[in-house]
């Protein structure tokens, strides 16, 4: 089942007097905080924060809560998880969040063989490789075009066609 409130990112600690918060960001870009206007403090889209200003800085970015205006009351918000609701984010067409995919079967695309689930997401900068688990096996698959073949998160189906040599010992 595909959660309403998603995580993304976590408040690090403050910036400067005036109520601004550092956050490390867990999407693929900061900038993809900044189409949000509201934030929420829990997983259930309670303790709504509205967004000020949102800018980056480095890898981080810098956020200015409404009626958080002073070090005081944004020291407060640390270590606090962010959420935003899936309603408010648009992702492109073949787009979809890592969240959606942990637990999704995995099936060989040619023979419907189930080959695992994924059961984590590593993001190396030139592809993500999702981390599939069958039993006591780990097996980490490159999200390329070669492998990928088809995504349904709404029916929590991958279909790859696997590399050579990931799931047997072909060379």
């Amino acid at each position: 089942m595909k959660k309403q409130f998603l995580e993304t990112g976590k408040i690090t600690g403050t910036h400067g007097i005036r109520g601004f918060v550092r956050v490390q960001p867990w999407c693929d870009s900061g900038e993809f905080l900044k189409k949000f206007k509201v934030l929420y403090l829990d997983k259930n889209g309670n303790n709504e924060l509205s967004v000020e200003k949102i800018q980056p800085n480095g890898n981080v970015m810098i956020i200015k809560f409404k009626g958080i205006d002073s070090i005081e009351r944004a020291e407060t918000l640390r270590n606090n998880i962010l959420y935003i609701n899936r309603d408010d984010a648009h992702l492109p067409e073949g787009s979809y969040f890592v969240q959606d995919l942990i637990g999704c079967t995995v099936y060989d695309f040619n023979s419907n063989e189930v080959l695992g689930v994924v059961s984590d997401v590593t993001q190396t900068g030139a592809n993500d490789v999702w981390h599939v688990k069958n039993e006591d096996k780990e097996y980490l698959i490159p999200v390329i075009d070669e492998v990928v073949q088809k995504v349904d998160v709404d029916a929590s189906e991958v279909f790859i066609t696997p590399l050579k040599g990931i799931f047997d010992d072909e060379d």
